[in-house]
């Protein structure tokens, strides 16, 4: 497990599309795997503890204009209609209360790097490690990887943390991501241990 962290100095925890405003349920128009509830009392968890531990925390938001004019080819695969402006589902899901100092970042495509200020606020924090937790881990979480990867970041996925469309689809990215960083799968206790360890 040590060399997992070797090297890593200044994480940053991002938060990709966990939405559905004050629902238990995410943004219409997205098959999202099981284990929903399981998996927020772990993120909060998380981001409570990388708060304490000095780490930065950025939050990532999917909108689209109900015009759909921003949506590009994003309904030309298995997803419909999904994170319009204004629909209650595309809010951040009302538990993760993000505070006044903390980055919210919206975009318009799977990349959370794609067309956004992420790269900017990345480099602000001097980052050098993305923890990547939310959904879909087959389309966001494994582009969003990917692009910190080709942005010479280091990437670490927090496996009890992502969901994907299905469960094969999500055990698929999850071997994708590791087949280009091969220290990038870790569980949120991993995380929390070495945070907790280095303080």
């Amino acid at each position: 497990m040590t060399a997992v962290w070797e090297g890593v100095e200044r994480p940053v925890l991002v938060v990709v599309d966990i939405q559905g405003g004050a629902g238990t349920e995410p943004t219409a128009g997205i098959p999202v795997m099981d284990g929903r509830a399981e998996r927020a009392p772990r993120v909060r968890d998380l981001i409570a503890t990388c708060r304490e531990n000095g780490v930065p925390v950025v939050f990532i938001q999917e909108v689209h204009k109900a015009s759909l004019v921003d949506i590009g080819r994003e309904l030309d695969g298995a997803e419909g209609v999904h994170c319009i402006e204004g629909d209650p589902g595309t809010e951040l899901a009302s538990w993760l209360q993000p505070r006044p100092e903390e980055f919210v970042i919206r975009k318009r495509r799977y990349s959370a790097f794609f067309a956004t200020e992420l790269e900017l606020v990345l480099k602000s924090y001097r980052a050098d490690t993305v923890l990547l937790v939310g959904g879909l881990t087959d389309v966001c979480i494994h582009y969003t990887a990917i692009d910190a990867h080709q942005h010479d970041y280091r990437v670490r996925v927090l496996t009890d943390c992502v969901a994907g469309s299905s469960r094969p689809a999500h055990d698929a990215a999850l071997t994708a991501i590791q087949y280009v960083q091969r220290d990038a799968l870790v569980l949120a206790s991993d995380v929390t241990e070495w945070l907790r360890r280095r303080s």
